[in-house]
């Protein structure tokens, strides 16, 4: 009995002091959610700063009616999808992908539209609104960047072994990543 009340008492500190990498789970899984906070942060800023880009355009030329329309149904398609952290999943990131994918692209065409009016590109509020979307656009990028690492290094964690025993027993699952967008490998052609 005293040999069972002995290895009883040995489990208990090993599990204790290893505690089987689930504290250390937790706050990789947070770190995670953390992440992803900030990738949300800076996809808000840029839809918060489309209405106004959308409203200065409006108002310094007589601009392109689909252009607009475009850019503001893929602005609310974009910021119709929400993940949160624990939604992570590889197909769920792509839904997520595609759509910001579109907001992306159409904010594309209606900088490169922009160029054909010599009056928006004067527009001192255009230029600025220009300059804060290219600005979030890279910080977009970073919070990706930084999302990316804290995924990997995450699902490093919970897979090595041993701890992807434990990690399988106490929900943790792998996270996705953000991609680079189908045909991304390839340079843009720009023409003048």
């Amino acid at each position: 009995m005293k040999k069972l009340l002995l290895y009883f008492f040995g489990l208990v500190v090993l599990l204790s002091q290893t505690s089987c990498g689930y504290n250390d789970m937790v706050t990789k899984d947070e770190q995670v959610s953390s992440s992803w906070a900030q990738v949300q942060n800076a996809y808000q800023r840029r839809a918060d700063l489309i209405p106004n880009l959308v409203n200065t355009v409006k108002g310094a030329a007589n601009f392109e009616k689909s252009t607009l329309e475009a850019v503001i149904n893929a602005r609310a398609k974009a910021t119709s999808i929400q993940l949160n952290a624990d939604q992570l999943t590889p197909e769920n990131m792509a839904k997520f992908q595609e759509a910001q994918s579109q907001l992306s692209g159409s904010l594309s065409r209606l900088m490169a539209t922009a160029e054909a009016y010599p009056d928006l590109k004067a527009n001192q509020n255009f230029l600025e609104l220009q300059a804060q979307l290219e600005g979030t656009e890279n910080r977009i990028t970073v919070e990706r960047q930084k999302f990316n690492g804290s995924v990997q290094d995450y699902n490093s964690y919970i897979r090595a072994f041993p701890r992807n025993f434990f990690a399988g027993w106490f929900g943790f699952e792998k996270k996705g990543y953000f991609e680079a967008d189908a045909g991304a490998q390839k340079a843009p052609t720009v023409t003048f």
